[in-house]
């Protein structure tokens, strides 16, 4: 599939001046369908939130078939719905919302103890790490503490990284997969908050690694690399979710642009820039991203275009577009946004946008977890709606500068 052009270039004078296409006569402005979707997600989520408010220590996982899949805080995406009700709150401080925000929260709290989990990031980071920002609760901000120094306890200073998870033990030595980029943005607020350098060099060392040993040369990444512990290098490189060890699981390539995209706002060290470049650039322009930018599960499955989406990795993508349009050139900027805005008039469309009560009352349909492993497919998924939460907010944020 050869990609469309993105943007409109004039020569003017030797220079180059790009803009977006005009929208047509009969569709509406791209903030006025931010807004739209804002405005069901609230309702969708006050519904959510509704369902499990009697459910002790219960949070929203998916849906399947039409029952409803919850989790205590202990799975790794505990954090997604009280961080989606952190992002609607921010958009138009409903009282209610922040009522549920602060007890979905508080559910996640035990968490800040785990040391035997690499996702406490994506636990607490989401769901304390939004509160604190839009309140200043300084509770908050000790849950957040507690949690860094829980998730520094899986860094081993001779391999360089944080270990991601703990089975496989007769498989993997020291497994980590392209997901724990995610987690270090914890750690990196907790280097500020407190003072303390060694999370700072944490994350550093993980991100470099990372870079080094789970990048391909056309920048698409592995699942999974794990590491000799008596050598410190990688001794096996793998997939767990995606089509084979040789393929672009489309929610890992997500997870390494998102990751990037944020290490450099947060250091901005040039590296972490060119890196998330290049992988955007890998991302839109391969021959099997669709038309509306929504990418099938993998890459390169043979079974392409019957195949299921994952409408959440292509969130993440949107989102970290946003981030990463602030940093470079103009040209390149308007390029990442005419994605984000095809994708999100795709996403916001009742194609993927759910209807009000249905869906389990999750937002997003059309997400897959794990295919190889037949869980979660075609599905709707909380960190789906986490981050389309986020890229709405993100993007409201820029429409209205």
């Amino acid at each position: 599939m050869i990609r469309k052009v993105l943007i409109t270039c004039t020569v003017l004078t030797g220079l180059v001046s790009c803009s977006q296409t005009k929208n047509r006569p009969d569709e509406p402005s791209l903030l006025s369908v931010v807004d739209s979707a804002l405005a069901f997600s609230e309702k969708q989520s006050l519904l959510m939130a509704q369902k499990y408010d009697t459910l002790e220590d219960r949070l929203p996982r998916t849906c399947e078939n039409g029952k409803d899949i919850s989790s205590n805080s202990r799975w790794w995406c505990s954090g997604f719905f009280p961080g989606v009700l952190w992002y609607l709150y921010e958009h138009n401080k409903n009282p209610e919302i922040l009522k549920y925000a602060r007890l979905y929260t508080d559910r996640v709290e035990k968490e800040k103890y785990t040391t035997d989990n690499h996702d406490v990031g994506f636990m607490l980071y989401c769901s304390f790490g939004n509160g604190l920002r839009l309140t200043g609760d300084k509770r908050y901000e000790e849950v957040l503490l507690t949690g860094a120094k829980s998730l520094a306890t899986r860094y081993n200073p001779d391999v360089g990284l944080i270990r991601s998870w703990d089975h496989n033990k007769e498989k993997w030595q020291y497994p980590v997969i392209i997901d724990n980029l995610m987690n270090l943005e914890l750690l990196l607020w907790a280097a500020n908050a407190s003072g303390d350098p060694t999370f700072k060099t944490i994350v550093i060392s993980h991100a470099d690694k990372t870079i080094k040993n789970h990048f391909r040369p056309d920048y698409s990444s592995f699942h999974v690399v794990s590491y000799d512990t008596a050598i410190g290098k990688p001794h096996l490189k793998q997939t767990h979710q995606g089509y084979s060890d040789e393929s672009a699981w489309s929610r890992g390539q997500a997870w390494g642009l998102y990751g990037y995209a944020y290490l450099y706002r947060e250091t901005k060290d040039a590296r972490y820039l060119e890196q998330a470049k290049n992988i955007a650039n890998f991302l839109i322009y391969h021959p099997n991203m669709p038309e509306d930018y929504i990418p099938y599960w993998d890459f390169n499955t043979p079974e392409i275009p019957n195949t299921p989406r994952d409408a959440s990795a292509a969130c993440i993508i949107a989102s970290a577009l946003i981030t990463l349009s602030d940093y470079v050139d103009k040209e390149l900027s308007a390029e990442y946004m005419k994605v984000v805005e095809k994708q999100i008039r795709t996403l916001s469309s009742p194609e993927y946008t759910a209807k009000p009560g249905e869906n389990g009352c999750f937002i997003l349909k059309h997400s897959t977890g794990a295919y190889p492993l037949k869980s979660e497919i075609d599905v709707p998924l909380t960190y789906a709606d986490y981050y389309y939460m986020e890229t709405l907010t993100r993007l409201r944020k820029k429409l209205t500068k």
